[in-house]
């Protein structure tokens, strides 16, 4: 079955530590970014642990071998079970994360295209295929492909075989769950359930299609 991961994406602490509480038992994973982490800090990992669910931090990293290197292991140590990484930045600074996730036991996610509007801008090409083999030769655990462009991921695939794809924009951003569910691992979540007025009943209905 195809997993369904929440981007939990909103600022307030206690209205994530809700909405997480209500969600997670439909939830595979948990993904949070910038904007709750910076709010919170790195310690609601720890807030969300009795929930018992895989956390991802989606921090796109994207700097210097060093600094990702640095950047993985506080998001490790804090209690993340997942990172996210960007590969344009190349295979040295890829295999930093992923080297650190190997370390902690945990797993590397690396974009190879992003699902809004403008990633077709500078993604598009034959961009996104060299970031998903790169993914590949360095042993991340999968990539971050569009659940917006069905078409591209089903391209995305050939290259990555068994490993994971995990797709965001479904929702909001107008990916259709039921279509993109059977091309890759996980499906990503985030306002169409987080901004709805019951997200129990929203969650349920994306978790009926996978």
């Amino acid at each position: 079955m195809t997993e369904l991961i929440l981007a939990l994406d909103v600022t307030v602490k206690r209205e994530a530590l809700a909405i997480a509480e209500l969600c997670a038992p439909h939830l595979d994973a948990i993904k949070l970014g910038y904007p709750l982490v910076i709010s919170s800090g790195l310690s609601i990992a720890r807030d969300l642990e009795p929930l018992d669910l895989p956390l991802i931090a989606d921090f796109k990293v994207a700097d210097i071998p060093n600094t990702n290197r640095l950047i993985a292991e506080q998001v490790f140590d804090a209690g993340f079970s997942s990172i996210i990484c960007h590969g344009f930045t190349g295979a040295d600074a890829v295999q930093a994360c992923v080297d650190v996730a190997a370390d902690f036991g945990g797993a590397c996610f690396v974009v190879a295209e992003m699902s809004h509007p403008g990633a077709t801008e500078f993604f598009h090409g034959g961009t996104a295929e060299k970031i998903a083999q790169l993914a590949v030769s360095c042993g991340a655990d999968g990539i971050i492909a569009p659940a917006t462009r069905p078409e591209r991921v089903r391209d995305l695939r050939k290259i990555v075989g068994k490993r994971k794809i995990l797709s965001p924009g479904v929702g909001t951003q107008g990916g259709d769950a039921g279509a993109i569910a059977r091309l890759v691992d996980a499906i990503i979540v985030g306002r169409a359930i987080y901004e709805a007025k019951d997200p129990v009943t929203a969650i349920k209905a994306f978790s009926s299609v996978r």
